[in-house]
């Protein structure tokens, strides 16, 4: 199931009782042609990459978690391409219980784009009167200062403007993400460029929106432009084209330099999740904002328990020795196994996997139903961010370089076996393999 999600949450004044009433829509598309979410495969294989588990959680439950502190938070409208499985489903439904809020599934004739998919259903998003809405990309995490948002519109430019997240990041790293030029006084957005050529500002796009209705005006300018346009090629498949419509390439670039387009800059931490080794450093930057947030979700060391190093997220179904030792940013899922003397540290395992006694896990994930043999070493390469440079942000790096693997972390899809004495260096191993002995840069078919 290959993946392009983003979230949308509407905030409006409810006409009768003059209170905050709020809308969270999360969109969802399936392109099983184009080459998309590749990079996390093969842990995408088994569960859509939005539903990945990160700090114990699925990545779009921390979204979610964050919209409900809107107060009066009223309907999440999930909306995509993407065919809803039994996994969505679950999900939706356990959601919808732990914060009592409505999930609706709204689903798109197509791939429509960050801009074509809140336009083409944007009569169940006004038809609550929203005086706001936010709108955020599931691929990102962030602290999601929503409130503070919500506080800018109000202080910055007219009622009607529009506001991104923005973050600093250097120079060469800015390159890879949408760069915003802003008036250092009102913040207004003078100029914006997706992903430029050359240096343009230090200020990069978060993908978190905030948008009043309006702008459904000037996506309806681009989508009659599009049509126009079809109008005068070949007419195949001229109206699903016409409404495939980029936020930040046909939106934002002409909305920059109007006074209706401002950036919140946001100092908290921030962060994209595109790969399998981004999913274990945005697991640390939640399992640190857990102190704050959700402390009943790190574990603590305990007379009878496991050592406890750092921040550890562990469920409360897993079996652990006592002698093993967790930590620091460690992720321990449902039903998961873990012998005497194990050592874990900047890893998920995920449900279901056993790690006999005495192995070792580092930088790695483990896949679902996985077991690593006795005395084992399972070890990746952290793709950290440079610790050196307040302002670095991580790496999207290629899947190879000069023809060679990229060292990354190690990833074991679901359902591998590790035998005892042996070691897995920096590889990436499919479903359901049973290996015979140690590989080092390699993928594993």
């Amino acid at each position: 199931m290959l993946l392009r999600v983003f979230f949308f949450l509407l905030c409006s004044f409810d006409v009768h009782c003059k209170k905050l009433s709020a809308f969270l829509i999360c969109i969802i598309s399936n392109q099983s042609v184009v080459l998309l979410g590749t990079r996390f495969r093969p842990l995408s294989f088994e569960v859509p990459k939005p539903l990945f588990p990160v700090a114990g959680v699925p990545i779009l439950q921390h979204h979610i978690e964050a919209c409900a502190k809107v107060p009066n938070m009223k309907e999440i409208l999930l909306i995509g391409f993407y065919q809803p499985n039994e996994e969505l489903t679950r999900f939706m439904c356990n959601t919808q219980q732990e914060l009592k809020i409505s999930i609706r599934y709204l689903q798109e004739y197509s791939a429509l784009g960050t801009g074509g998919g809140i336009y083409h259903f944007r009569d169940q998003i006004v038809s609550g009167s929203p005086e706001a809405f936010f709108v955020l990309n599931a691929d990102v995490c962030s602290a999601f200062p929503l409130t503070e948002m919500l506080s800018f519109q109000k202080e910055h430019g007219e009622p009607n403007s529009f506001v991104i997240l923005g973050t600093t990041a250097n120079r060469t790293q800015s390159l890879n993400y949408g760069c915003i030029v802003e008036n250092e006084e009102t913040r207004e957005v003078l100029h914006y460029v997706e992903k430029p050529s050359t240096f343009v500002s230090d200020i990069i796009n978060c993908g978190v929106y905030l948008f009043t209705p309006d702008i459904f005006q000037h996506i309806g300018t681009v989508f009659q432009k599009n049509q126009q346009d079809m109008l005068l090629e070949e007419p195949t498949n001229g109206w699903h084209r016409a409404e495939a419509i980029r936020l930040e390439q046909d939106i934002f670039t002409a909305l920059a330099g109007q006074g209706k387009l401002y950036v919140y800059k946001t100092l908290s931490f921030w962060s994209q999740i595109k790969s399998a080794g981004s999913a274990i450093y945005a697991s640390r930057l939640y399992l640190n904002q857990y102190h704050t947030t959700h402390p009943e979700r790190l574990a603590s060391n305990k007379e009878g328990g496991p050592k406890i190093s750092g921040n550890v997220y562990i469920h409360p179904t897993a079996n652990i020795d006592p002698t093993a030792t967790l930590g620091p940013n460690v992720s321990i899922g449902t039903g998961v196994t873990i012998g005497a003397g194990v050592r874990v540290r900047e890893s998920i395992i995920l449900h279901g996997a056993t790690l006999q006694d005495h192995c070792c896990v580092l930088n790695s994930v483990v896949g679902w139903d996985s077991t690593i043999g006795k005395w084992a070493r399972v070890e990746g390469t952290p793709s950290d961010p440079n610790p050196n440079d307040p302002y670095a942000k991580i790496d999207s790096e290629t899947l190879f370089r000069d023809g060679k693997l990229t060292p990354s972390i190690t990833i074991l899809g679901c359902n591998v076996t590790i035998p005892s004495e042996v070691i897995i260096l920096n590889s990436i191993v499919l479903p359901h393999k049973d290996l015979n002995r140690g590989f080092k840069n390699q993928i594993i078919l």
